[in-house]
């Protein structure tokens, strides 16, 4: 145990660190300290951090590709769901632990905004630039992974689960993708909300993994993830060769590329209402607001 020190008659005694989680009000003031230190970034900091939340979320979706690929027919839907999302929650774990910028966790900056401690415009200024970084850093997975043919592993398994989850996500009807939209980031920012209250990398990586494994296996819509998901899609469409349709043995129906960018901005809205209406404006107002501070 970690131990800092203190003069006590003129010797100096070590106090021991507590490693007890935060208790929900210290929480919801780390939040808004948070959102402050992240409003205070400088653009190319903002970019590049939010560049890499991109990359890890996309490298968390290529985990569960993998591990969802072949898996039809040989496990329940449920367990296969179940595993996807434990795996996935990798990508979460590199967004805390490892330091990184996320537009559906930054949906919690509205606690300091609710607070008066930001103002709208620095907080679209965080929301715009991370969002955009966010799409650079997964879309650009996508084509590292296209270039490198890892979608061709296992006869073909794996970019045909690549393609099932494009053609499924890019699909949806647009009011159902923002219903899955706003579901999702309640649990996510849940995820983060709790291993803000934790004081250990072990203690973090337990708080993100349930939450993120329940978004994904109940099938709801992470906006970043889809930044991923649909672009690799429509590079495997586009670009496979022909000896992976042959593998494949089927053929996939097309990816609505219109259809998907309108989903991308239901599921982002919708993430957006999730994350920052009911879960940061909710524990704002029970824990935050003037009368209780």
């Amino acid at each position: 145990m970690n131990m800092d020190s203190k003069d006590v008659g003129g010797w100096s005694q070590p106090t021991p660190q507590t490693l007890d989680a935060l208790m929900p009000d210290a929480i919801a003031l780390a939040a808004e300290n948070l959102g402050v230190k992240k409003a205070h970034y400088d653009t190319p900091t903002l970019l590049a951090l939010a560049v890499l939340a991109g990359a890890f979320i996309a490298l968390g979706g290529l985990f569960a590709t993998v591990t969802m690929s072949g898996a039809e027919g040989m496990l329940p839907y449920g367990l296969t769901r179940l595993l996807g999302g434990l795996v996935f929650s990798m990508g979460l774990i590199l967004v805390i632990v490892g330091g990184a910028q996320l537009f559906t966790g930054d949906a919690l900056m509205v606690m300091a905004w609710a607070s008066g401690r930001l103002r709208a415009r620095q907080m679209l200024r965080v929301w715009t630039i991370v969002w955009i970084g966010n799409f650079i850093g997964a879309a650009g997975t996508a084509l590292l992974v296209f270039l490198s043919g890892q979608y061709t592993f296992g006869h073909g398994a794996v970019g045909s689960s690549a393609l099932y989850f494009a053609v499924a996500k890019s699909s949806l009807p647009v009011g159902q993708a923002f219903f899955l939209g706003i579901l999702c980031n309640v649990l996510v920012c849940l995820a983060v909300w709790l291993a803000l209250g934790a004081r250990s990398v072990g203690d973090k990586i337990m708080a993100i993994a349930f939450p993120v494994a329940a978004f994904v296996a109940a099938g709801f819509e992470h906006c970043v993830a889809n930044m991923y998901f649909v672009p690799l899609g429509l590079l495997i469409e586009w670009g496979a060769p022909d000896s992976f349709w042959a593998d494949l043995g089927r053929s996939v129906p097309s990816i609505p590329v219109g259809q998907y960018v309108v989903n991308l901005a239901a599921v982002t809205v919708g993430n957006w209402i999730g994350g920052a209406l009911m879960v940061g404006a909710v524990y704002w107002f029970i824990y935050r607001r003037p009368k209780l501070r």
